[in-house]
């Protein structure tokens, strides 16, 4: 891969990092509920599933997806479900203080969350599409073609790793003033919110045509 070209797809990765989404969303919801060094799992989880999503589009299986309508219907829905499921589970999460997760034998484990962060990324036909129509741009076919997918897969994440540190990072700051039992209500409601939103949005988009 040509250096300009690495620097056009590094610039726009920037962009697909930074555009708020159910990543984001997960990514503050862990910082906010664990506290910044052990919610960033979470981020490698996504990373995970973005990785999942460039294999997919890599060997074919996105364009498959992205054509057949039963395959796209099948895949998005089962990511609104997931979306919405999560969402429902923020918002009758209990009002306990988060602070002392931390000392309970309450806490979920870190696989669990890098495995919902991978649930996230992967049951999204939305990030399939979206690769399937960034990253041919930035593919020459006269070159091999798996050294410049491995150069894609590192610049994103990287880039994702960096951008959801910041939200990680954003809501873990608020969790030490979050002892009352109505805060910590409200920011599970808001979180469940969120996703719920998430899942709405994602049944509203479509293939193009």
């Amino acid at each position: 891969m040509e250096l300009s070209t690495w620097l056009a797809f590094f610039a726009a990765s920037w962009a697909i990092s930074i555009s708020p989404g159910p990543g984001a969303i997960a990514s503050m919801s862990a910082g906010l509920n664990h506290g910044f060094k052990y919610g960033y799992v979470t981020v490698f989880g996504l990373v995970l599933g973005i990785w999942t999503q460039l294999l997919i589009v890599g060997v074919g299986l996105g364009a498959l997806i992205a054509a057949s309508a039963t395959a796209f219907t099948v895949v998005k829905w089962l990511g609104v479900a997931y979306l919405v499921w999560l969402g429902i589970a923020h918002w009758r999460a209990p009002a306990r203080p988060m602070v002392a997760l931390a000392d309970s034998g309450e806490q979920v484990s870190q696989r669990s969350l890098i495995l919902k962060a991978w649930m996230i990324n992967i049951i999204n036909p939305k990030g399939t599409v979206f690769l399937l129509a960034v990253v041919p741009q930035f593919i020459n076919l006269a070159q091999p073609l798996l050294p410049q997918y491995l150069i894609i897969g590192a610049t994103l994440a990287f880039t994702d790793m960096v951008v959801m540190a910041g939200y990680t990072a954003l809501a873990a700051k608020v969790l030490g003033a979050l002892k009352e039992p109505t805060h910590i209500r409200a920011m599970n409601r808001t979180f469940g919110g969120l996703f719920v939103l998430a899942g709405s949005l994602l049944a509203l988009f479509k293939r193009s045509a």
